[in-house]
């Protein structure tokens, strides 16, 4: 799968199969993490692999978004040091490139904010996350047991040529 159609094709996947993902696939992910892009090459990031059901079954509970993390048989935890002004898109690029590289495997995911809500300190207590980082997200990790679809808003609506409300058709 080429990275453009990864793109277009990944969904957000809340329903997994009764199936154990592979190390190597895990790893292949987190690898996919650590290439992104950061400021200043700081690469704040740093990942918690859940497989633990019970663990899995807690984090579930405390994020109420995030009941199927339950379910899904992998639950990776994208925690950032604030080192830089950019810290907060350096791991969302991250947490992408680990998303988009789950899909192109054959793996689902779906991505739950955690940071600057009610989930981030029950989270970090839970899973002993040092005072120096902060819990970005949790990303959920299997093989898929549903295909949703949605589409998008057209490009053009998105859009704007040299300066805001200038539009024109976009030829795709």
């Amino acid at each position: 799968m080429d990275v453009l159609e990864a793109i277009k094709t990944r969904r957000s996947i809340r329903r997994y199969k009764d199936k154990p993902v592979e190390d190597e696939k895990i790893i292949q992910c987190l690898d996919a993490a650590r290439w992104a892009p950061s400021a200043m090459n700081s690469q704040p990031w740093e990942f918690i692999v859940v497989k633990d059901l019970d663990v899995r079954r807690r984090l579930a509970e405390i994020h109420r978004y995030g009941r199927h993390m339950a379910q899904s048989p992998v639950v990776i935890v994208v925690l950032v040091r604030p080192i830089s002004r950019y810290w907060h898109g350096d791991a969302a690029v991250a947490t992408q490139n680990l998303m988009l590289a789950a899909h192109s495997l054959g793996l689902g995911t779906c991505w739950m904010g955690v940071i600057d809500t009610e989930f981030e300190e029950p989270i970090r207590k839970l899973l002993a996350v040092p005072e120096d980082l902060r819990v970005l997200c949790t990303v959920s990790l299997g093989y898929p047991d549903e295909s949703p679809s949605r589409g998008r808003v057209p490009l053009e609506e998105k859009v704007h040529w040299e300066k805001y409300g200038v539009k024109r058709k976009l030829g795709l």
